[in-house]
């Protein structure tokens, strides 16, 4: 089998969904593709770079026009991946990349406001993701799951108000009834 980047990614993928971002490593990676790191460096120049595709796969899917239904694609997508929102984080924070999750809202939502959401969606879900681990390490006794979805749901309420009250953007109100 060649390998490509998409094999890479997936790899990638695969290695966050069972170890984590801390124990994503080129020489790991390739390993587990049956093949030397140095051949990765064909396909991607570093792991900042690594990283960046992973984050790039990942946002994929998000894309709406609407700003709750983004929310919440966006917050299921970091979900989807262990340790999901510090790679997005992290690669949206160096400008790596070229997946733009704000695709579907520009011109709809002012930058700034799309900037800010991002920023709650992505430490929201950050605390989420950890409080998991340390769920899972035994380190806190539980997890109020709701609490957590009740949060999220007041703070995207609260940028749909702020959105519906800002008139820069271009906004469709029906869609944000």
């Amino acid at each position: 089998m060649a390998l490509t980047k998409a094999a890479i990614v997936a790899g990638g993928l695969e290695i966050l969904a069972r170890y984590g971002l801390a124990d994503l490593t080129m020489r790991r990676l390739a390993e587990e593709l049956g093949v030397q790191a140095g051949a990765l460096y064909y396909h991607v120049p570093n792991k900042q770079q690594l990283l960046a595709a992973l984050a790039d796969e990942l946002l994929r899917p998000v894309g709406a026009d609407d700003l709750r239904v983004w929310a919440d694609e966006y917050r299921a997508t970091l979900l989807s991946c262990r340790d999901g929102a510090e790679l997005v984080a992290s690669s949206r924070a160096l400008g790596l990349g070229a997946a733009d999750p704000w695709a579907g809202l520009r011109g709809v939502v002012s930058e700034d406001l799309l900037a800010a959401c991002e920023h709650f969606i992505l430490g929201a879900t950050m605390h989420d993701q950890t409080q998991r681990q340390l769920l899972e390490l035994g380190v806190i006794p539980e997890l109020d799951a709701e609490a957590a979805e009740r949060r999220f749901r007041v703070g995207v309420e609260l940028f749909v108000a702020a959105a519906k009250a800002d008139p820069s953007p271009r906004i469709n109100m029906e869609s944000m009834s």
